[in-house]
Order: C-alpha cells, then sequence, then structure tokens
C-alpha cells in the first residue's frame, strides 16, 4: 500500500474540499446579492367588539341521536 502523502492524494482531497466549500460561499453570496425584500402590508385586525347578535332560536324537543359517544376514550 502507498503511503497517501507521499502519492499526492491528500493534496487531491483537500483541493477538491477547498472547492467545493468556494463553490457553497459564491453560491450563498450569489443568493443574498440578487435576493429582493418585498414588502408586506401589516395586517390590521378588528379588535373592536362585535355586538351580540340575538337570534330568535326556537327550541325544539331533544332528539336522541342514532349514536352516541362514548364516555371514555379507549
Amino acid at each position: 500500500m502507498q503511503n497517501p502523502f507521499e502519492s499526492g492524494q491528500i493534496k487531491n482531497y483537500l483541493l477538491l474540499y477547498a472547492s467545493v466549500v468556494v463553490i457553497m460561499v459564491l453560491f450563498f453570496i450569489a443568493t443574498t446579492l440578487f435576493n429582493e425584500d418585498k414588502e408586506v402590508k401589516q395586517k390590521e385586525f378588528n379588535t373592536e367588539p362585535v355586538a351580540k347578535k340575538e337570534k330568535n332560536v326556537t327550541v325544539e324537543k331533544k332528539v336522541k341521536p342514532k349514536f352516541q359517544l362514548l364516555e371514555k376514550a379507549y
């Protein structure tokens, strides 16, 4: 087996690693430079209390449903 330090394989792996890091940094810089900030309108929520609407509810007989929920969850 050859010594990787003597054959130059380590230098090739370090160059490959460095080139990948440089490409990643270039892509990061490219995405941050050309990223346009879009302005979003701030949403305003109506916080005033809503007047209660009275409904004319007629009282009906309670009809026993065909299916009932269980008292316990299993």
